[in-house]
């Protein structure tokens, strides 16, 4: 599993960035690790977001491995994003 990121282009949520967990026709359900959970994703449609695929290695060494990703790994993994990318 490649780890995806989603930026949000509309909505409440403009500007926002979600961990992309699964895909399904034209949507895709995306986690934050608080308000959005891997228990309760979002469920936002793909012309809504603008995915993020270069992800800066730092981000990736922090994360370890993907196949235990839980909402404190996707909370870890946008808090280290968005300190690498200005967005506090």
């Amino acid at each position: 599993m490649d780890l995806i990121l989603a930026k949000s282009k509309a909505g409440h949520d403009k500007n926002q960035v979600y961990v992309v967990l699964t895909e399904e026709d034209i949507y895709l359900f995306l986690a934050n690790g608080t308000t959005k959970t891997i228990s309760k994703p979002k469920k936002k449609k793909k012309i809504h977001l603008q995915l993020i695929k270069n992800i800066p290695s730092e981000v990736l060494e922090e994360v370890g491995s993907l196949e235990t990703l839980d909402d404190v790994k996707i909370k870890r993994i946008l808090k280290s994003y968005n300190r690498r990318n200005g967005n506090v």
